[in-house]
């Protein structure tokens, strides 16, 4: 299953060389780098049964991949039954519905951890606005899997708010709801935007796979220059 089909790779040309990033319907995203073998173009074998894992994917699964753009694809999960895996799977209590052809965006979600105050299980936040210190600042949800070492930022959401970075490896910060700042660095894995440190905001909140937080991004400008950490209401 790690293997692109040849006639796929053809027509994309070029657009996917070294790595691809693959998007679920709760916007968590892994980055998975690229191999290439006598016999085909491969995901390299770690990084897909990582998100095999953080997914709980089972053989009779099936896997919907559109290719969106330049390395981006996102991927639908169906279980045997016909029903549309649609938050995060959690160990026996994975949340499905009937499948459907339309798909609506949603806010993006990645790793987040538990705390009273973080909701397990759910990929979108009711009126996630409410938690915001500024309305008017770009915001997205973020629920943990097993991996949270780099907290990435989604291109829908880069495009919507016209964002900007700085380059890579410098300073930011996190803020966390009880006013502690944790030092970050600005990270850029071949386009896709991301912060260093978040690996020890997880650990400082006591977050947990499958938690959700609220992620609102403090500009300087239109340039990020920290992530505001909310925590959400039982």
């Amino acid at each position: 299953m790690r293997i692109f089909p040849e006639e796929f790779v053809r027509s994309a040309g070029e657009a996917f060389v070294h790595r691809v990033v693959l998007s679920v319907l709760w916007n968590n995203s892994w980055q998975c780098w690229l191999q290439q073998e006598k016999n085909g173009l491969f995901m390299v074998e770690e990084d897909w049964d990582e998100f095999v894992d953080d997914n709980l994917l089972d053989t009779d699964d099936t896997l919907l991949f559109t290719h969106q753009d330049t390395m981006y694809f996102q991927v639908r999960i169906f279980k045997k039954d016909g029903n549309e895996i649609t938050s995060v799977p959690l160990e026996g209590e994975p949340e499905t519905q009937p499948f459907h052809q339309e798909t609506t965006p949603a806010y993006a979600s990645a790793n987040g951890g538990t705390s009273s105050r973080a909701r397990k299980g759910y990929a979108h936040v009711e009126n996630p606005k409410r938690y915001l210190l500024n309305p008017r600042n770009p915001y997205f949800e973020k629920t943990l899997t097993k991996t949270n070492i780099v907290l990435y930022v989604n291109t829908w959401v880069i495009e919507e708010y016209d964002l900007e970075f700085s380059p890579p490896n410098t300073h930011m910060y996190f803020l966390l709801p009880d006013g502690e700042k944790l030092d970050g660095y600005t990270k850029d894995y071949g386009g896709s935007h991301s912060f260093l440190g978040w690996a020890a905001v997880c650990e400082r909140c006591n977050l947990r796979t499958g938690d959700t937080v609220v992620c609102e991004l403090e500009l300087s400008g239109r340039v990020v220059s920290a992530v505001r950490v909310h925590l959400l209401d039982e």
